[in-house]
């Protein structure tokens, strides 16, 4: 019963995120119409960290979770940190994550992953890489040696956004994110996860 109860509040949480994240989007979007910026002038470094929310989707190869059994999911952490090689290219690390349930304990399906990011237009960019993929439990719900075991694999990441506004060094863009990973378990089992994440990204370059 409480298990329910919190998948209900995670459920409404996630799409409350939702209707203010587009209401703030449409809003800045209005904005922009109105005072159009110039290109951007991209170099050093960046960095970005994302607010939002989606869906995840887990299978063990020991048939305790499968992937017929979706469920909403906080992107937390989701940071990016890079350099610019010109105005267009830049590489960086990406740190998405995602909080999921499992067996009444919350975790964490994340990665570190190496990758490149490349603006197509001056607000429109693509983003994507593979690296480490890492199974944990979240921070907040470590529990002696009941939720206490991390797992690592490997895991893809590919992204898109559009900066809805503008200025100086900073963007606010409109992203979506998808992560396919594979966390390897104790007793050669594994674990494979699909994460799709809608957010708002802020960004400093």
């Amino acid at each position: 019963m409480k298990s329910i109860k919190m998948k209900t509040i995670k459920t409404q949480i996630v799409l409350k995120m939702a209707c203010i994240a587009f209401a703030l989007v449409s809003s800045i979007t209005n904005a922009q119409n109105a005072n159009q910026d110039t290109a951007t002038q991209r170099e050093g470094f960046i960095f970005e960290f994302v607010v939002g929310g989606g869906i995840i989707s887990l299978e063990d190869s020991a048939g305790i979770q499968t992937f017929d059994k979706s469920q909403g999911a906080f992107s937390f952490p989701d940071l990016k940190f890079g350099y610019m090689l010109n105005k267009r290219l830049a590489i960086t690390v990406a740190l998405p994550g995602n909080i999921y349930e499992f067996q009444d304990h919350d975790r964490h399906f994340g990665g570190i992953i190496p990758s490149v990011q490349y603006w197509v237009k001056d607000r429109w960019w693509i983003h994507g890489g593979i690296g480490l993929g890492i199974d944990a439990p979240a921070l907040y719900d470590i529990k002696d040696d009941v939720n206490d075991d991390w797992n690592f694999g490997c895991a893809v990441k590919a992204s898109t956004g559009y900066e809805v506004y503008k200025k100086n060094n900073f963007a606010l863009n409109v992203q979506t994110n998808l992560v396919l990973g594979r966390a390897f378990l104790d007793g050669d089992a594994h674990r494979d996860a699909v994460t799709f994440n809608v957010g708002l990204g802020f960004s400093w370059l």
